[in-house]
């Protein structure tokens, strides 16, 4: 138990687990047992949860939420390494720049300029979703790209390989872990945005319109329970995320503190 006071400590997974646990009970029965005037209370969202699921279509509109954005996330991280990989030539340089200042914009008004070149409703979600994650993707990307050292460089010229070589084996292959990294932090942000498009846009649904509808009638309960279902299927997709950068890349946490 003294580990879980001490910095830097890292405490047996039994013992965070329990602990971990304990938080998360502690927290229930206060929500239980106290709850907020202003806050719906548990058995209010449970019920909630069970009326959406049963009446309303939650996991439907969950899985069409969840394929428009695994299909935003995977066109803009196409676009993103693209842009990040060309900036190792100057010639490319500004559009990287260019494109990581674009994430100041904001997405009102740009939907309607999107609308105007493309013909579906589905198409203008997607494009919008690809843009705005396209623009984070990409600084981080550039970012880690940055990250590479001389020596690094240097190390590669030295076995004989050339510039693009070197460029494939350090930058290109030797930061894939880290790209992966900034793809499952930048996952987040579609889901933020996600509900904001499917509002805008109704014809295909989406758990978006559904929350949106929750809170246009004040069914504060509904909004509780939708927003914890999009936490749980983040955290969902954050695990595999992190558990796919273990299988494929299980050298990239040598470095990191024990």
């Amino acid at each position: 138990m003294k580990s879980l006071f001490l910095p830097n400590a890292r405490p047996p997974r039994t013992t965070f687990a329990l602990m971990a646990a304990g938080q998360a009970g502690l927290l229930l029965l206060l929500w239980l047992f106290y709850p907020l005037q202003l806050f719906p209370s548990l058995g209010d969202v449970l019920r909630a949860l069970a009326d959406l699921t049963t009446t309303q279509g939650l996991i439907p509109e969950l899985w069409a939420s969840m394929t428009t954005a695994l299909q935003a996330l995977g066109m803009a991280t196409v676009l993103a390494l693209l842009i990040s990989y060309l900036t190792a030539l100057p010639f490319f340089r500004p559009l990287a720049y260019a494109a990581s200042k674009m994430r100041y914009l904001t997405l009102t008004g740009l939907t309607f300029f999107v609308a105007l070149l493309v013909s579906s409703g589905h198409e203008v979600k997607l494009s919008v979703l690809t843009f705005a994650t396209t623009v984070y993707l990409v600084t981080g990307m550039t970012a880690v790209m940055l990250s590479t050292t001389q020596q690094e460089l240097d190390h590669a010229r030295t076995l004989g390989l050339g510039e693009w070589r070197s460029f494939w084996e350090v930058v290109v292959l030797g930061k894939l872990a880290d790209m992966l990294e900034v793809v499952r932090q930048n996952f987040a942000i579609i889901w933020t945005m996600i509900t904001l498009v499917e509002t805008l846009y109704q014809s295909e649904g989406g758990i978006g319109l559904l929350l949106y509808k929750q809170n246009r009638y004040l069914h504060l309960d509904g909004v509780v329970a939708i927003q914890l279902v999009i936490l749980a299927a983040g955290a969902a997709q954050d695990y595999v995320f992190g558990l796919l950068r273990r299988v494929f890349f299980p050298y990239a946490s040598l470095a990191a503190a024990r």
